[in-house]
């Protein structure tokens, strides 16, 4: 649960894609609690989306699902038109809808690549623009933050297209960030580490082998002596959506335990 204000998104209309699970219902159930009027979450399974939109019920938010598969831009566009159909507007934005098919520069096909970059980076794109021209359109401040990922710095040999998109969405915050400074939309981005979601365990068992038991073995040899935690992720985006992180735009912030450039 978030340890933030119970008002701090007092009355706002919060829009996160890829919010049925992980790192994007994490954020949604925070948007509930520090007060937000709605919470609109995206997805392509109903199914799933049943539980997190019973949650946000109960927090005392409007909870909406909107069907959508980020990867295709018309679905990515219309899932921000609905929102701002439904609820007259959009204040915040959390682009957490994510794609982590494993391929390195040799193995990877031209069909995975499109695939990483249009979940991963064009989705992205087109939420910001829906999202952007709604908040001009009514003169009004916005916020967004981007999930990136601290494989943008260089990352693992199998996650080559992963990193080629992750590493735009970093720039591409840079630049929506300048761009629209004036006009009070501030815009920044968190490089996940390595956390303990649903769709990790998923990933693992598919591609690495893993077992029962994993998680705890993976966690004891973190410095930390854990894997990431969701809800830890979900108040530092809550806290950049929300005017307690001030002025600060075109951050793009490392949440990690593995700092960059360290040796030894």
């Amino acid at each position: 649960m978030t340890v933030l204000s119970g008002d701090v998104l007092a009355g706002k209309i919060v829009f996160i894609s890829g919010g049925t699970q992980g790192i994007g219902a994490a954020a949604a159930r925070t948007a509930a609690a520090c007060g937000a009027a709605a919470v609109v979450v995206t997805g392509r399974r109903p199914e799933v989306a049943e539980a997190i939109i019973d949650e946000l019920d109960v927090l005392g938010t409007e909870p909406l699902f909107v069907r959508a598969d980020v990867a295709d831009v018309e679905q990515a566009i219309e899932s921000v038109l609905a929102t701002v159909e439904a609820f007259g507007r959009v204040d915040c934005v959390v682009n957490a809808a994510g794609f982590t098919e494993r391929g390195s520069l040799l193995d990877t096909t031209p069909e995975m690549f499109e695939t990483h970059v249009a979940v991963n980076l064009r989705a992205p794109f087109f939420i910001m623009q829906a999202a952007v021209r709604d908040m001009l359109g009514r003169s009004a401040p916005g916020t967004i933050v981007n999930v990136g990922s601290i494989s943008q710095h260089a990352g693992t040999s199998y996650l080559a297209p992963y990193v080629a998109a992750k590493g735009g969405l970093a720039s591409l915050t840079r630049n929506v960030a300048h761009a629209h400074r004036s006009d009070r939309i501030r815009v920044n981005c968190l490089n996940i580490g390595w956390t303990a979601t649903e769709g990790e365990d998923v990933v693992q068992r598919r591609f690495h082998g893993a077992v029962d038991g994993w998680l705890d073995q993976a966690g004891r040899d973190m410095p930390a002596g854990r894997l990431g935690d969701p809800a830890e992720i979900a108040d530092m985006i809550a806290y950049l959506l929300s005017d307690g992180s001030g002025v600060v735009t075109g951050s793009v912030i490392d949440w990690d335990q593995t700092v960059i450039g360290g040796q030894g």
